[in-house]
């Protein structure tokens, strides 16, 4: 069974950090959404940048579920389930503070 090109990637990130796959996608969610923020122009209570993280997410599964297909013969889709959620999770949280956030702020 050949490893394909997104699958070397990985484990080669994997390797180069000495993070766990979970961890990587916490940091990919994170990265995402601040640079989405940023790059946008929006606050973090803008409902773009989380978009933009699942679409991201899902992109990326979708590249495993290719991958699993291909080499087993099946999708993994609880794993792929679990990746999306670990990627989109602390992005989530961040959107929903700055919504709470912004409840509180003062529009005089």
């Amino acid at each position: 069974m050949e490893t394909s090109l997104v699958q070397a990637a990985k484990l080669a990130i994997v390797s180069a950090t000495g993070l766990s796959k979970d961890a990587l996608h916490i940091y990919v969610g994170l990265t995402v959404y601040w640079v989405t923020t940023l790059a946008i122009g929006k606050h973090t209570r803008a409902f773009h940048p989380l978009l933009i993280v699942v679409f991201i997410a899902c992109l990326g599964e979708m590249l495993d579920m290719r991958d699993d297909i291909s080499s087993l013969g099946y999708w993994r889709w609880s794993a792929s389930l679990h990746d999306v959620v670990n990627t989109s999770f602390w992005p989530f949280v961040l959107y929903l503070i700055g919504r709470r956030a912004s409840a509180f702020s003062r529009h005089d």
